[in-house]
């Protein structure tokens, strides 16, 4: 059993806190409104207010999944960098095994459709994925072993901004295909309790991973299956010269390091999303 911290019990660290305390570890959750999670310790506290992070003593790893109030590089800034740095702080003095801080693949600023894995550049073109990549170096020189797990596009129960997009039939762009990526919630929590297990169980584990599933797919494709599935008309395809494409991320190291995903691709995903949507 591992002493864990979750700093940010969201759709996606709830959804770890439950795993972890289904495989018997002591779990304590932190969140700026107040919550109740059986079998775990929780905790209010804010990332922006240094004073109200009063964290537990003899923690073995901590997951950092933070949510900013906005949209904007500002907002970004007071919570990704600012609360990161915050939260390093009062874990000061700590013996962790691993720190674990959840980022976003639009650290990688590839447009042109082109393969990125790990070892691909990270050159941010916007002010906000900018800031991650900023955020993700103050973990990368805090005193512990860390890990940087960049998730694509996160989907799942709730999450329904394609499906609203093919209700509208909002046109979208074909030529030049725009390529899309994305990864289940319930993975994004699975991936991080497989990375913990690891760690744990004195496994390596790299400093960086792209978490993603197995199926880059152009946006005009997922739209389609979408709209057949729900029995909509299909939203109109443009051509876009000159547009961009996007990027096609890469699931192979954490596929090689072994993990197996519990929704590899969007349609198995979505099924569960599009039975919802129907019954409401």
């Amino acid at each position: 059993m591992a002493k864990i911290l979750i700093v940010g019990c969201g759709d996606v660290g709830t959804r770890l806190a439950i795993r972890l305390v289904a495989a018997g570890h002591d779990v304590t959750g932190l969140r700026r409104s107040p919550f109740t999670l059986p079998g775990v310790t929780a905790l209010h506290g804010d990332v922006t207010d240094p004073a109200s992070l009063q964290l537990p003593e003899g923690l073995d790893a901590v997951f950092i999944i933070l949510s900013p109030d906005g949209h904007d590089a500002e907002a970004y800034r007071h919570t990704y960098l600012d609360g990161t740095r915050h939260v390093l702080a009062a874990l000061s003095g700590q013996s962790l095994r691993h720190v674990f801080w959840v980022s976003s693949s639009s650290v990688y600023g590839q447009e042109d459709g082109s393969l990125v894995d790990e070892t691909s550049p990270a050159h941010p073109v916007t002010a906000t994925a900018q800031v991650l990549l900023q955020s993700e170096q103050a973990v990368r020189d805090c005193a512990w072993p860390a890990t940087i797990v960049r998730c694509s596009g996160l989907y799942g129960p709730g999450r329904m901004r394609l499906l609203r997009w093919v209700e509208s039939g909002r046109p979208v762009q074909a030529e030049p295909p725009q390529w899309t990526n994305r990864l289940h919630v319930d993975d994004a929590a699975g991936i991080l309790a497989f990375l913990l297990a690891r760690v744990m169980a004195d496994g390596e584990v790299d400093s960086t991973y792209i978490a993603t599933d197995s199926m880059p797919v152009a946006q005009h494709e997922v739209l389609d299956w979408l709209a057949d599935g729900m029995g909509l008309p299909r939203v109109a395809h443009v051509a876009n010269p000159g547009g961009t494409c996007n990027k096609r991320l890469s699931s192979q190291r954490l596929k090689d390091l072994g993990y197996r995903w519990q929704y590899p691709d969007y349609r198995e995903g979505y099924r569960g999303i599009m039975d919802a949507a129907r019954q409401a």
